[in-house]
């Protein structure tokens, strides 16, 4: 078992939840249905990734809209930064994870608008480096 210390912790949380809002927040739509496909999408994480998520509550609430995408891109990188040194397997699947579940939750409502699949771009952009 890999041990995350909270700020690791608490910049995974940002970066996986984060999105979730992001894509959400990208066009109107059901948001208790893309909140339920962005976790049910959780299961493209490992076992492990998933308990540090679960392991305490999170709220981006606190967040100021213009400033979200940018705190969730920046621990995006983060993240990829953090994994990469402590388990590369998983550095290695945690951008298709976090993508899936980027679709997943845009793809709620039965599609995918062109202003969600120009925040996953955004996401892709930050998980490449």
């Amino acid at each position: 078992m890999i041990f995350y210390t909270d700020a690791e912790s608490r910049t995974l949380r940002t970066a996986v939840f984060g999105v979730m809002v992001l894509v959400s927040h990208a066009e109107p739509g059901p948001v208790i249905q893309e909140r339920y496909a962005g976790l049910r999408a959780l299961t493209n994480l490992s076992p492990e990734l998933r308990g540090v998520l679960h392991a305490s509550r999170f709220d981006l609430s606190a967040v100021p809209e213009a400033e979200l995408e940018g705190q969730v891109l920046d621990a995006l990188r983060l993240s990829v930064k953090v994994l990469a040194a402590k388990s590369p397997a998983e550095a290695a699947s945690f951008p298709g994870a976090v993508e899936a579940i980027c679709h997943e939750v845009a793809e709620a409502d039965g599609r995918v608008a062109e202003v969600e699949a120009a925040v996953i771009a955004r996401v892709r952009a930050a998980l490449d480096g």
